[in-house]
């Protein structure tokens, strides 16, 4: 048994765990692997490796029970992410962002809004988050949608942009500033925008690197109106509900950007001990062998890192930040080091759509930009050890 098996069986899956990450290995190796490769190359939406997804039911493992889901860790839900994504990044990432847009009406939400709203969410609707605007990217107080009262309803105005599912989502959760609030931090809030909504318009869809196969678009709010009964906590407490979320979707696009490097590695292996040059396999040159071997060391930790975060969350721990903030840094930084590698370990065959290397190298880097550049993350963890 190598290092990489003896650390993934160290996980201790109970059986429930174990038979759903099972069903989850065949339906990618079945139906999500097979078909990335057409999906990067058409930019068509995944819908068949959505449906698959869906009846594996795989949205409950987050949902509350009370609500059609059956919930389980956060452990357990960052690796369906990496094996998703191992297969197919752009699968992988509209996968993840259900979660990302709906755990904070999941953690936000009262029982009346979670109740009408989340069903929907169990039985496979697909969710987005609205936070980046034109004007405001890692500043997200730098926002200018905004919340307007008029009575029962919130008049719903302003754009967004880089949204993931914004053509196909079912809910989204928006984040704006409330009218009447003037300090800027102060006016955050954040509600739910239900499909359909007169006023709500997908401006375009990102032609993009990576990622191909998910959506990414502009969107427009047109005096839209929302119930008041869609807004999460109240007037003002959008910002720790958007730290929340992001505490929470880190780790997960860490998982993600893990997968990506996951499949990499292997793909090394796997060419490094089939092709051969000047009589020898690749893998028998001592230079590629340090090259794989420090790869190898850098995986294991972020593996074992993410654990530790998920164990946090598990746990109940409240104050896991920093734990996130490295665990997105490291992951997605080791996904473009990995694949870049992986493109060089090819030669030439990397560079050319023979092999999937050059598709990995591309659905890395934006791991590095997105939930946080990966500049912002250093300065997040670097300043929290300035003693106050």
């Amino acid at each position: 048994m190598n290092m990489y098996e003896r650390v993934l069986q160290s996980r201790k899956w109970d059986d429930d765990e174990q038979a759903i990450l099972d069903q989850v290995q065949r339906m990618t190796d079945e139906v999500i692997a097979p078909n990335a490769e057409h999906i990067d190359a058409t930019g068509e939406f995944p819908w068949k490796n959505v449906e698959a997804i869906n009846s594996l039911g795989l949205n409950a493992v987050f949902v509350p029970e009370e609500y059609g889901g059956m919930p389980m860790r956060f452990r357990l839900y960052l690796e369906i992410v990496s094996i998703i994504s191992e297969a197919c990044a752009s699968t992988g990432i509209i996968y993840a962002t259900n979660y990302h847009g709906m755990k904070p009406l999941i953690e936000y939400g009262n029982d009346e809004q979670r109740a009408r709203l989340l069903p929907c969410i169990a039985e496979g609707g697909l969710g987005a988050l609205a936070i980046t605007e034109p004007t405001a990217g890692s500043d997200a107080t730098g926002m200018k949608t905004s919340f307007t009262p008029d009575g029962d309803d919130i008049v719903l105005k302003g754009n967004k942009i880089f949204i993931s599912n914004g053509d196909v989502a079912d809910r989204y959760l928006v984040f704006g500033k409330w009218s009447e609030i003037e300090d800027p931090k102060k006016a955050i809030s954040a509600l739910i925008l239900e499909k359909g909504a007169e006023g709500f318009s997908v401006i375009s869809k990102e032609k993009k690197m990576g990622h191909n196969g998910s959506s990414t678009c502009a969107l427009a709010f047109d005096n839209v109106r929302v119930p008041r009964a869609n807004l999460l906590c109240e007037p003002g407490d959008g910002l720790k509900i958007l730290l929340g979320s992001l505490n929470r979707s880190r780790p997960s696009v860490a998982a993600h950007a893990l997968g990506i490097a996951r499949a990499a590695f292997k793909d090394m292996v796997a060419y490094g001990n089939e092709r051969v040059q000047g009589g020898k396999k690749v893998l028998e040159f001592q230079g590629n062998q340090f090259t794989l071997a420090d790869l190898a060391g850098e995986l294991l930790m972020v593996e074992k890192w993410l654990d530790y975060v998920a164990d946090l969350v598990d746990s109940g721990e409240s104050d896991f930040g920093m734990e996130a903030s490295l665990a997105k840094l490291r992951a997605s930084d080791l996904a473009m080091k990995m694949t870049t590698e992986c493109v060089q370990f090819h030669g030439g065959y990397g560079y050319c759509r023979d092999y999937r290397a050059e598709r990995l190298m591309r659905d890395a880097k934006i791991t590095q930009i997105w939930e946080g550049t990966n500049q912002v993350h250093r300065q997040l963890i670097g300043r929290s050890f300035i003693q106050k």
